[in-house]
């Protein structure tokens, strides 16, 4: 969604003085405030403030933050140039996770999906197509599999329906374990109607996910009762 309160963004660039890649990162940042894609850009020299790095958990330099998006390692003016435009219009966070999960940041994707829920439906795509990287699917589970029984996962229950309604097998199961990681009524619906999938591999997963559930089922049912 377009946010109109905002045409610029603001930026962080963290770097030290020795570093041979952050003068190319410092020069993009810079276009971009010209260009006025950003409005804003703070340089902090990590060898005069090393809490700042300490703070945000950096393991390399550059380090870049736009918006929401933090970026390590150098990268040109025309990636930098894409981070800001989604950064402006709320976007590409989709594309955001598939970079982290890619680059081994499975804890920042967590972190970050506690703190803009919303953003868990960008997530949940990903799994939608077999063109996503394999360790982007596992980091999708893992990230899943944090987020068990919360509110924020059974917000996304209508989106793993959909899932388990794909002509691929294997997106089928995919989206039926995910939801036996919920308690919602919904899912496990959706998770009977597996139960006599063409592909047995998608069969074995439902049961297994339906007995899950019901489980879940029962332990309300008794709590309730008390």
């Amino acid at each position: 969604m377009l946010n109109t309160e905002q045409s610029a963004i603001d930026a962080t660039l963290l770097m030290t003085p020795g570093c041979s890649h952050c003068p190319v990162v410092l020069e993009a940042l810079t276009r971009l405030i010209k260009s006025g894609k950003l409005g804003r850009l703070e340089i902090i020299d990590l060898t005069q403030y090393p809490s700042a790095g300490e703070s945000a958990g950096v393991r390399s330099v550059p380090w870049t933050r736009i918006g929401p998006f933090e970026l390590e390692g150098v990268h040109s003016h025309a990636e930098l140039e894409q981070w800001a435009e989604h950064a402006i219009a709320g976007s590409g966070f989709d594309t955001y996770y598939t970079h982290l999960l890619e680059t081994s940041r499975l804890n920042r994707v967590i972190n970050l999906a506690r703190e803009r829920p919303s953003t868990l439906q960008d997530l949940v795509a990903l799994l939608d197509t077999l063109e996503t990287p394999m360790v982007v699917r596992i980091g999708v589970g893992a990230v899943l599999e944090e987020l068990a029984e919360s509110e924020a996962l059974n917000d996304l229950v209508p989106g793993l329906i959909a899932l388990t309604q794909s002509p691929d097998p294997q997106i089928r199961a995919d989206g039926c374990h995910y939801l036996s990681l919920s308690d919602s009524p919904e899912a496990l619906a959706a998770v009977r109607r597996l139960v006599e999938d063409a592909d047995p591999e998608v069969r074995q997963i439902a049961n297994e996910s339906l007995a899950v559930l019901k489980a879940v089922s029962q332990v309300e049912t008794d709590v309730d009762g008390l």
